[in-house]
C-alpha cells in the first residue's frame, strides 16, 4: 500500500497529502468509488451537501472495515444554509446522512459575499469544533478579504481553504497568503477537468521522462507546491495512479513546464459566484 505524507493543520490535527473527490457522483457510484479508493489506501474523502452523495460516502466508510479514526471525511455547508442556527441545523443533517458521530473537516462551500452571512456560519462551526462534533474547520473558495473578516470577527483562522487550483490557475498570491497564515491549500479540479491539459505536449514529455502518466505529473506538481489535491475518479486504475505520486520528483524546469501556460478559471469567481 502506498505511504501518503501528511499535512499538520494549524489546529494540530493531521490530514493526508492527497484525497478523493466525489463530485458529481450519486450515492451508489460514490459508495463504490470510495470503497475502492479506501481499499487502495486513500484516507481522505471529500463530499458536500450539494453533491447529494453524503449517504453513499458514509456507507462506504462504514462498510470499509477500516477503523473510523483512520479516515478523514470532509463535507461542506451549502449557501442556502448560511447563518448561525442554519449552519448548526445543516451540519446535523449532513452528519445524519453520513451516519457519523463526528466529521473530520467541515468547510463553508462558498462565501456568498452578497448574502454576507459567512462569518455567522463560521461562529457556528467554531461551536461545533468546541463540542467535538467536528475535528477541524475550514473554508472553500474564500479570498484573503473573506478570510481576514473571519479572523477579525472570531480570532480563528481556517485550517484549510479548498480552491480551484491547477496549472491553468496556479493561484500564486492566494497560496502565499495561506502559507503566511498556516492555512493548507486544497486543490479542487486539480487536473483541469474539461480541458485538454493532460494532452499538453510539455506535460506529456515530463511524464515520459519519469515513466508516469500526465495526470501523475500534474498531481505531483500540486504536491511540490505544498498543495493538497483531491482528484475525483471512479475508475480503479486511475484512482491507483492518482495516489501514486510520491515516488518521483519534478525538477525546477519541469515544475515551470507544467504551469507555463495561459491562465483560465474553470469554475465560479468567489467574489460573485452564488451556489445555494
Amino acid at each position: 500500500m502506498i505511504s501518503i505524507p501528511e499535512h499538520t493543520l494549524n489546529d494540530g490535527t493531521a490530514i493526508p497529502g492527497i484525497g478523493l473527490g466525489t463530485w458529481p457522483l450519486d450515492d451508489a457510484d460514490a459508495e463504490q468509488a470510495v470503497r475502492g479508493a479506501l481499499d487502495l489506501g486513500y484516507r481522505l474523502v471529500d463530499t458536500a451537501t450539494n453533491y447529494r452523495n453524503e449517504t453513499g460516502v458514509g456507507r462506504a466508510v462504514a462498510r470499509s472495515g477500516i477503523p473510523r479514526e483512520e479516515i478523514v471525511v470532509t463535507t461542506k455547508l451549502p449557501g442556502r444554509h448560511h447563518g448561525y442556527e442554519e449552519t448548526l441545523a445543516s451540519f446535523e443533517e449532513s452528519r445524519r446522512r453520513l451516519g457519523l458521530e463526528y466529521v473530520d473537516l467541515y468547510l463553508i462551500h462558498w462565501p456568498l459575499p452578497r448574502v454576507g452571512k459567512y462569518a455567522d456560519s463560521w461562529k457556528a462551526m467554531i461551536k461545533l469544533r468546541e463540542e467535538g462534533l467536528v475535528r477541524s474547520i475550514g473554508v472553500s473558495n474564500f479570498t484573503p478579504v473573506h478570510i481576514e473578516r473571519l479572523e477579525k470577527e472570531t480570532g480563528v483562522l481556517p485550517c484549510v481553504n479548498q480552491i480551484e487550483l491547477h496549472p491553468l490557475l496556479p493561484q500564486e498570491d492566494l497560496r502565499s497568503f495561506h502559507a503566511a497564515r498556516g492555512i493548507v491549500t486544497e486543490s479542487w479540479s486539480p487536473l483541469g477537468r474539461g480541458t485538454d491539459l493532460l494532452d499538453d505536449p510539455g506535460i506529456v514529455r515530463v511524464a515520459e521522462v519519469h515513466g508516469v502518466t500526465p495526470g501523475q505529473v500534474v498531481l505531483r506538481w500540486h504536491v511540490q507546491l505544498g498543495a493538497l489535491p483531491i482528484p475525483k475518479s471512479a475508475n480503479p486504475e486511475r484512482q491507483r495512479t492518482n495516489l501514486d505520486v510520491f515516488g518521483f520528483e519534478l525538477d525546477d524546469d519541469q515544475m515551470r513546464a507544467v504551469a507555463d501556460r495561459a491562465q483560465e478559471r474553470l469554475g465560479g469567481d468567489p467574489e460573485v459566484h452564488e451556489e445555494f
